[in-house]
Formats: structure tokens, sequence, C-alpha cells
């Protein structure tokens, strides 16, 4: 579907009259790594879709607009093309980031926010942790961090879904890898998925990224729930919101058997967590 100057792919179930609850996939995945939750938020009596952010996936490979304004602006676009006033917004990761700056810079579109393994964008960078960090640090090289996303058949996209996810566990298994590692083969997709980093880690002292982080300082109005996995190695689980930045009702949950993939890693548990709590934002 169009929307924001590009076109986006997007996958749904449910009735296009039911509240709509619109998905953001993080790094390295697309629309599928919400398979698990798409058919429950249906069933539950919501439209849920799943889009892939530019760059990703089926969605155009834009040469610029990965800084939050146009991320904010796609999301808004796609709601509105999917013929609903707003939506709840379920974001992980980066999809986390850019659902909280969505739920700023286009309030009316934004109805609740669920953050997934996302602080609040003001306390992302000092809630990495430390190999994360390294690793934002290094996808600022030109060119090397594309090149190794895409040699050995994308061994290294698996190695980074594992070393974030709880140690021991199941994710990602065989299908999982296979798809994503594809996903990622796609030129310029690569490219396209660093640019979201690139721009978090070099706006820091420019004027858009002081923009930003002002803008960032608005309350948010609406129902928050955070999720993080208890294991999680790229994000600290304990990065909770300050207050004074939700006005609305803000819940924290911590999910143990998990790492940073709480939605594939504990499915079930997850779940669990979401709709009960869409239940209480209401339609």
């Amino acid at each position: 579907m169009a929307a924001n100057g590009a076109r986006f792919h997007v996958a749904e179930c449910g009735a296009a009259d039911d509240p709509l609850v619109l998905f953001l996939h993080g790094f390295p995945e697309f629309w599928w790594a919400w398979r698990h939750q798409l058919p429950v938020v249906a069933a539950a009596g919501y439209r849920a879709v799943a889009m892939d952010l530019r760059g990703y996936g089926a969605s155009d490979k834009t040469p610029r607009g990965y800084d939050p304004y146009t991320a904010a602006a796609d999301v808004s676009g796609v709601i509105r093309s999917l013929g609903a006033a707003d939506a709840v917004v379920v974001g992980h990761g980066w999809g986390g980031f850019i659902g909280w700056s969505a739920a700023v810079l286009a309030p009316r579109q934004v109805r609740g926010l669920a953050a997934v393994s996302a602080p609040h964008p003001l306390l992302l960078a000092r809630s990495g942790q430390t190999k994360a960090l390294t690793r934002t640090a290094w996808f600022q090289l030109p060119i090397l961090p594309e090149r190794r996303l895409l040699a050995n058949d994308g061994a290294h996209i698996e190695g980074l879904l594992r070393a974030w996810s709880a140690p021991g566990g199941t994710f990602p298994d065989a299908e999982a890898s296979r798809r994503y590692r594809s996903a990622l083969q796609v030129w310029p997709a690569p490219h396209c998925a660093l640019e979201y980093h690139r721009w978090f880690a070099r706006s820091r002292l420019r004027p858009d990224g002081r923009k930003y982080s002002a803008t960032m300082r608005t309350p948010i109005a609406v129902p928050v729930l955070q999720i993080h996995g208890a294991q999680d190695s790229a994000v600290s689980p304990t990065a909770t919101t300050p207050p004074d930045l939700v006005t609305a009702p803000l819940r924290h949950e911590l999910i143990t058997p998990a790492g940073h993939f709480p939605h594939e890693e504990a499915p079930v548990l997850f779940n669990n967590l979401v709709v009960d709590w869409l239940r209480s934002v209401g339609p």
C-alpha cells in the first residue's frame, strides 16, 4: 500500500472494521516476526496488521527516509491507508523506537503503545548493553557492515539473533534463521536497515538530532506498555520510563525466560500480556 511517498508491504488478520493494532518489527527482522501474534490478537477482536518498515522485506527501499520523523510519518500514513483513524502500535526494537516517535510526532494516529525491548528514545543510548553499543558503533562504518551482513549466506544475521536472545533457548530455529537471513540478502536491504542505526548515532550532535530529543520530551498521553525480556543482552531490561514522560497509564512487564525477542522466544506469555493490556486500552 502507498503511504508517505513509498509503498509498504503489510500482512493482516481480522475483520476490517475491528480496532486496528499495528505491529512494527525490529532489526534484523521483518513482518514475519509477528507470526505468533497476528492470529491471536485477531481472535481477541482486533484487526492485526504487521508492516515491513521502510527498507525491509517487500517495502520500498528508498535512498533516504530512515530518520524518526519520516518513520513516524510512514506509520501514520499506513494507518490512514488502512482506512483507520488511529491504531494501537506494538513495536519491537527499532520498531519500538519508531512507535515512541509516532506517539509524539503523530499523536492523533496512536491510540496506545506497546514498546517491546525498546526503552524511551531519550533513554536508549544509556540503556544499551556494552556489546550492543559496540556493534552500533561498528555499524557506523561505511560498506563493511553491509558486506558482513551479506557474507556467508547471512551467517552474521543468525549470530546476532542468537547473541541477543536468551542463552540456551530455541530461538532462532532453522526456519527463523533462514527467513531472516534471506530477507536481508536482498540489496539494498542491509544498507537500509543500518541507516536507522546510523541516523540515531550520527544525529546526536546535529541540529535535527537535538530537535528530535527536545521534541521527545513531550509527555505521551496514551496508555503505554513496556515489555522486556529479563535476559536481554542488547538493551537493559531494567530501563523503565520516567513517569513525567507518560501521563497516561504506564505498565512495565518483564518476561523472565526471554532475551531481546520476547515475542518470538516466549510467544504465549507475550501474547497473554498484550491481549490483557489491549482490553484495558479499549477500542
